[in-house]
């Protein structure tokens, strides 16, 4: 396997994708985490910090950032998958505030560790412009900026756009409105969780690669080659989760594509706008989601996938040509400059991790010594700094601010038993084309 043809983000990474040892047979840790992504490498990072005495090692069955760390949109961003109504309906208004002002400090301190350990990772801190392009998406602009101010989020946090200064930002075609959010940077993904990698081993932490876990069981981590005991487990699989044993109704894997354009023209640039590189989406409600790379492409992407009977991950379901033209028609649709064929250099997908309430969760069963956190229904980049610092928390004893926010120890229903997974989860996605393409019929195109 080529990893880096596995996304654009990992065709462009700053080192070879050499894996490194694997697990050669039974061996102790105080810690050891299953999965090298974001999840299993930002509990290291904190563990690690927090104590440098820990012997803290980190299984991974391919390579760090093989999944979703190494092919997302590049969003670090402080959404939830779960809205604030739904939170404080679960866990009342300040809960509901303290999870949402978390997630904003998350944002500055990913930022803060890109400075600090020197990852090139093509940070910026341009925000997010969220588009309407008709009635009713400016409807679902201005409802989504009142609920931000019921929860006493002010313009700073979320703001609405007229049509002029949305254009100012992102000049899509036929825009009516937007919604602004500071709180986003964009970034290269599979750049940042390399080097977070390589920060973790400077700190002590043994990385095995090519080491595929077969079984999670308190005090220990299986594979084929032996076994890791340790005190502490954490699971920090998200989409791959249902492979394990026990676990294939906890996790749906839904996939999410992406392509990529040849380097754009500083002209068609001026006619796009994202000078500030914005990430971008618009309000309709099969998401879409892109980002002005630092080489001057347009990163974009978008659900519409199928979800695949048994949860399976194949990786030809990471190629959809379906999928791919509708991405490349609805960037033609959205900047009518790049013309009849945009120039496509890079298409590529993978799964990600939904719970059946699609609330993401963290979580630490002390007596068991086994620890999780996922559920992050594509909004992990950022989500994934906080679960590691509140894992780091929990592991340790640590009562603070990050223990008590209301995803700890959340537990979501399992999913149901197919077939009723694979139709309840296409039924949505259906549910949701179905209601773009009537707001199509009645509004402009989108």
């Amino acid at each position: 396997m080529r990893y880096q043809d596995l996304s654009y983000w990992l065709s462009t990474v700053d080192e070879p994708l050499t894996p490194r040892p694997a697990l050669a047979g039974d061996t102790e840790a105080d810690v050891v985490i299953v999965g090298a992504g974001y999840t299993g490498l930002w509990t290291a990072y904190y563990l690690a910090e927090a104590d440098p005495t820990l012997r803290i090692v980190v299984l991974e069955r391919q390579v760090a950032g093989f999944g979703a760390s190494g092919r997302n949109g590049g969003w670090c961003s402080a959404l939830l998958p779960t809205s604030l109504p739904a939170l404080a309906r679960q866990h009342g208004r300040d809960a509901a505030i303290a999870m949402q002002c978390a997630m904003h400090d998350t944002v500055r301190e990913i930022g803060r560790v890109v400075a600090a350990e020197g990852i090139d990772c093509h940070w910026s801190y341009g925000g997010t412009v969220v588009l309407a392009r008709s009635e009713p998406q400016v409807k679902r602009a201005r409802a989504a900026v009142a609920e931000a101010r019921e929860f006493g989020f002010g313009p700073e946090d979320l703001t609405l756009l007229g049509p002029d200064e949305a254009v100012a930002r992102c000049a899509a075609d036929g825009v009516r409105a937007a919604t602004y959010t500071p709180h986003c940077a964009a970034v290269h993904p599979a750049r940042l969780v390399r080097g977070l990698a390589r920060a973790v081993e400077r700190r002590g932490v043994t990385i095995h690669e090519r080491t595929p876990v077969t079984a999670i069981r308190s005090g220990a981590a299986v594979t084929p080659a032996g076994a890791v005991r340790a005190p502490v487990v954490v699971r920090a699989t998200e989409g791959y989760t249902p492979g394990l044993p026990g676990h294939r109704r906890a996790i749906a894997p839904v996939y999410s594509l992406m392509v990529a354009t040849e380097p754009l023209s500083a002209e068609t640039w001026e006619q796009i706008g994202l000078a500030e590189r914005e990430t971008f989406s618009d309000h309709r409600h099969v998401i879409i989601y892109g980002q002005r790379t630092a080489d001057g492409r347009l990163a974009f992407g978008g659900r519409g996938a199928p979800y695949h009977f048994g949860s399976r991950i194949l990786p030809g379901y990471d190629r959809e040509p379906r999928v791919f033209a509708a991405l490349r028609r609805t960037l033609g649709e959205l900047f009518p400059v790049l013309g009849p064929d945009v120039p496509v250099s890079h298409t590529w997908g993978g799964p990600l991790g939904v719970a059946r309430d699609w609330a993401a969760s963290v979580g630490y069963q002390r007596g068991a010594g086994l620890a999780w956190a996922g559920g992050y229904v594509g909004d992990g980049v950022g989500t994934s700094n906080l679960a590691g610092r509140t894992l780091a928390d929990l592991i340790r004893g640590e009562q603070t601010e990050l223990t008590r926010l209301p995803w700890v120890n959340h537990r979501s229903p399992r999913w149901e038993p197919e077939p009723l997974r694979w139709l309840a989860v296409n039924a949505g996605l259906k549910v949701m084309f179905a209601a773009d393409e009537a707001e199509n019929r009645t509004g402009r195109p989108s």
